[in-house]
């Protein structure tokens, strides 16, 4: 049986890898940050101007590391695995390049994540951020919707996920805000695929894209929505290796309506 670790890298994100009698090495990488767990979008499109206006850019140090979505004027969602000491989040803009414009840095005031969470093997990878100041909407400011209440995310569902996360293999982050569309996957087939690199999933996560399909997300796209109709239902967490030459395996997301409770706690008492 083999066994699988995740380990912390300095520059990079976290990575797992397993070894069997013939020392093969499985990577599972960050979508977030720079090279590792998480992603950007393959082989999707330039999203269209005041679309997806919930997008935000988490950044470090005002570097883009990871995506993450607006759900009250003073929460942006995003996976806990892009927790850094500098945090900022920019909203209003699609190009993370030009300059702010019309697009607006906040500091981020507080960070809150489940108890549960440990890294991203064991789940929980999500991470509600406060912001210093409340943001005002607008043409290219808005909020997304969550769900009402815990349910399965049905096989084959269309969805979207979008990011400035690599558009290939040991790509680079994208100065314009990709969209791609992908399909839900059923969780058991989700297992079976990821059963093949001996890994299995923590509870709580949705697979879509990735798998079948030459679509899906990759480095730099962790902690952005995967959004099915009209409302955001995953959080980007992981995929395999810093491979986002897909078909492979399908990439995973935190399902959000698993933490609905606390996410309504920390929004109500404005803290962890």
């Amino acid at each position: 049986m083999n066994q699988v670790v995740l380990d912390r890298l300095t520059s990079l994100p976290y990575k797992t890898h397993t070894m069997n009698k013939l020392l093969l090495t499985v990577l599972l990488t960050y979508l977030g940050h720079s090279v590792a767990f998480g992603g950007q979008i393959i082989n999707g499109k330039k999203a269209q101007r005041n679309s997806l206006q919930y997008m935000a850019s988490v950044q470090n140090d005002g570097k883009h590391i990871c995506g993450g979505f607006l759900i009250t004027p003073d929460f942006v969602l995003t996976a806990a695995h892009c927790n850094e000491r500098n945090l900022s989040v920019v909203l209003g803009t699609h190009n993370i390049k030009k300059g702010l414009g019309k697009a607006v840095r906040y500091n981020v005031e507080r960070k809150c994540k489940p108890n549960s969470y440990e890294n991203v093997k064991s789940g929980s990878d999500i991470m509600l951020l406060k912001l210093s100041r409340k943001a005002k909407l607008s043409k290219s400011v808005n909020k997304v919707r969550l769900p009402t209440k815990d349910k399965v995310l049905k096989p084959n569902t269309k969805c979207l996920a979008a990011g400035w996360g690599f558009p290939k293999t040991k790509g680079t982050i994208v100065d314009d805000l990709q969209v791609v569309d992908v399909q839900a996957i059923d969780l058991k087939v989700c297992q079976k695929q990821w059963d093949h690199v001996d890994f299995k999933l923590p509870p709580n996560v949705i697979c879509a894209g990735g798998y079948v399909t030459d679509k899906g997300t990759c480095q730099g796209d962790s902690g952005g929505p995967l959004v099915c109709n009209g409302e955001a239902v995953g959080i980007v967490s992981f995929n395999m290796m810093e491979n986002c030459d897909y078909p492979n395996v399908p990439n995973v997301y935190t399902q959000i309506s698993k933490y609905l409770p606390w996410i309504k706690k920390v929004i109500n008492k404005q803290s962890c």
